[in-house]
């Protein structure tokens, strides 16, 4: 009985044991992947809530810049062709605009984008304040889909900005806070952030 009593108790320990090891190995990550290396996410250009609220179109002429605002022909950008990863240099002598503001720096051939289109987009967003990249599509090599533009899906100044852009077409926005992520941000954005785009429209449909 002894002897019985002493198998019990060992093979409960080695029970024990493979159980414990089990957990740590699950609880480990999993070789190659969060170990990897890897580029970090898009970051959202899509609106937190969903709202099914339509945006207004808008005309490159909606918002003219007042004194003390930047304009559109403050920012420079080279790189500028169609398809090129762009470089946005912006300026330290005046302030962000308060409204949205649009630029065409190449003027498209192709589909129009109204109310509803569907969108293939490359894109590289800086923001203001620190003049910092915090996302572009190019170094992805990988376009971003946008399912109805004007319907809510994705930033008010992206919904308004864009609209009216041709396919081929490459266009500035410069975005101010509450047409984009707001008073609350959307690390690594600030909150009340501008934000300032270079979007390619490579392919428009609907």
């Amino acid at each position: 009985m002894r002897i019985a009593g002493k198998v019990t108790m060992v093979t409960v320990a080695l029970v024990a044991a493979a159980t414990l090891s089990a957990c740590a190995n699950s609880e480990q990550d999993s070789p190659g992947t969060s170990n990897r290396n890897s580029a970090p996410p898009p970051l959202p250009i899509t609106t937190t809530a969903t709202t099914t609220s339509a945006a207004k179109p808008t005309s490159p002429a909606t918002y003219k810049p007042g004194p003390g605002e930047c304009t559109a022909e403050d920012v420079k950008i080279e790189n500028a062709e169609f398809g090129k990863k762009p470089t946005i240099t912006l300026p330290t002598t005046c302030q962000p605009p308060k409204g949205l503001v649009i630029k065409d720096l190449v003027p498209g051939t192709g589909p129009e984008i109204k109310q509803g289109s569907v969108l293939e987009a490359n894109y590289l967003l800086q923001t203001w304040s620190d003049k910092q990249i915090v996302d572009n599509s190019f170094d992805r090599g990988q376009t971003l889909s946008v399912q109805g533009i004007g319907s809510g899906r994705v930033i008010k100044g992206w919904d308004q900005g864009l609209l009216g852009m041709k396919e081929g077409g490459r266009r500035l926005l410069i975005i101010p806070p509450d047409l984009g992520y707001g008073p609350q941000g959307k690390p690594p954005v600030k909150p009340n952030e501008t934000l300032v785009f270079v979007t390619d429209a490579v392919k428009v449909t609907g």
